[in-house]
């Protein structure tokens, strides 16, 4: 662990960063520091590691390290999903030639060697026939399929790469029919729903019926206990997802554009435009999204990101994600902190080039279906009226936060809420600053508290004006119903 002095400066930005917590970076004492600059506000646990223990000490880690910061986060376990890999080779490594035949056998128990290669995807001879084309270590090494006969696929490598143990395998075009949750993924929800996460992650999501069956897996996990209904989110990195997109949006909380697999599938040049479609549909259908995979990638070794990188982070910025995410540069690389501080530095950067208020797009969300959705609504169009410094929210939830966050302005949104585990849930959202706050106490009261909070951190000052949301009913979560223009005494 790097143990050089940090400078702690806080960076305001409204775009939030998921760090993915590793040897690198599951220190008490360094991820407060990540947390305490503004630069992490989601900590992804990778279920592809670790035991149940491991993660359940995580967990603790974070949750300490939060509390010394004084800012919450949320925990978000990322299930591994199905191994569509080639077993273990002897050696550990074969190296192949461009022309020269290579064997998948889902039959080979042991190690493989250069005449015969064993899958941890047993059904790969099922979902594939001659002509097609398998991608190999993300897609750096190609192979034809020649021919299928039981559980061997005859194949012609296409260029000369050295293939190691244990390294995935992708169709090009998609097809696999693997589903989306496997056993080690049912006994990981488990501990995930244990440990209190406040997302999970699902991997390689085909339909919105996988999101459906996710989600009745959870409640019954959760059937009898005082665990926290966690949120879930779609990893989006098939071409079935692609094709599906609208309904997997709708049986979820949250996507992920997990650039990684889904460009093995689709080409790498398809992916820009992708991420920009997906992430404005999460938008439109009121839902948020994660931009991930190799943002800032050379920060594994290096203390400052390439220009490139810089770029593409704030290009996700620009396209309207809620989150970008850090996978092995703050789980395993040498520079988890600066890696944070520098997505921070960019997103910060990144938003000031946004309109504010000005050109914010009254239909950028689709129709309101409950009231609280069009309390935000017009809670973000009275704002751009009254140039108003900042929207507040009193919620027991933070679902009317969260809605006024889909309209995508760049104006403050503060969260007010008595519930911890909803100031976790609302660490994801884009723009939304969540607080603490008794909210079930006298109207009056409430606002004088609001004022009182608000005034103290610099974010009001006597005669500005703020836009304030709650319910009838304060103490009830789903009531928000009023919407006031208050001046700042």
């Amino acid at each position: 662990m790097n143990t050089q002095k940090h400078d702690l400066t806080r960076i305001r930005h409204n775009t939030k960063i998921v760090a993915t917590l590793g040897p690198g970076s599951n220190h008490v004492d360094l991820l407060e520091d990540m947390i305490r600059i503004g630069g992490v506000n989601v900590v992804r646990f990778n279920f592809s590691h670790g035991t149940p223990e491991f993660h359940r000490e995580n967990a603790k880690i974070v949750r300490e390290a939060a509390k010394r910061a004084g800012h919450e986060v949320a925990i978000m376990a990322d299930l591994q999903g199905p191994k569509i890999r080639i077993g273990k080779l002897a050696g550990g490594s074969i190296h192949l030639e461009a022309g020269e035949k290579l064997l998948l056998d889902a039959a080979l128990e042991g190690e493989g060697n250069r005449e015969r290669v064993g899958l941890d995807y047993r059904n790969l001879p099922d979902d594939v026939q001659a002509d097609d084309v398998l991608l190999l270590d993300d897609g750096l090494l190609t192979l034809i399929v020649d021919s299928v006969n039981d559980s061997e696929i005859l194949t012609t490598v296409r260029n000369s790469h050295t293939l190691k143990s244990n390294k995935g395998i992708n169709k090009q075009g998609g097809g696999l029919s693997a589903g989306a949750l496997t056993e080690k993924d049912l006994r990981d929800l488990k501990t995930a729903v244990a440990i209190g996460c406040d997302y999970i992650a699902v991997s390689f999501v085909k339909s919105g019926e996988d999101m459906h069956t996710a989600r009745a897996l959870v409640e019954r996990e959760m059937a009898g206990t005082n665990a926290v209904r966690p949120g879930l989110v779609a990893k989006i990195e098939r071409v079935e997802a692609i094709k599906h997109l609208d309904k997997i949006i709708e049986a979820s909380d949250g996507i992920m554009v997990a650039r990684g697999d889904l460009a093995v599938e689709v080409g790498n040049a398809a992916v820009p435009a992708l991420q920009k479609r997906m992430i404005k549909r999460a938008r439109e259908m009121r839902r948020f999204s994660i931009t991930a995979t190799q943002m800032m990638e050379s920060m594994i070794t290096n203390p400052v990101p390439t220009r490139a990188e810089v770029s593409d982070v704030a290009n996700a910025v620009l396209d309207g994600t809620d989150a970008v995410m850090c996978s092995a540069e703050t789980a395993i690389g040498a520079y988890p902190f600066e890696t944070v501080q520098q997505m921070a530095i960019i997103c910060a950067a990144a938003e000031r080039e946004q309109d504010s208020l000005i050109g914010v797009d009254e239909k950028a969300v689709e129709r309101a279906n409950r009231v609280d959705e069009a309390i935000a609504s017009g809670a973000v169009h009275v704002a751009r009226q009254v140039d108003a410094k900042a929207i507040v929210a009193l919620t027991e939830s933070g679902h009317t936060a969260f809605q006024v966050s889909r309209h995508g302005i760049q104006l403050p949104i503060y969260a007010l809420t008595p519930s911890i585990h909803a100031q976790r849930r609302m660490a994801m959202y884009r723009g939304v600053r969540p607080l603490k706050v008794n909210t079930s106490i006298e109207h009056n009261t409430a606002i004088a508290e609001v004022e009182h909070a608000l005034l103290k951190r610099g974010v009001l000052s006597s005669g500005d004006q703020y836009i304030l949301t709650c319910g009838s009913s304060m103490h009830k979560s789903g009531s928000t119903n009023m919407l006031e223009i208050i001046t700042v005494r």
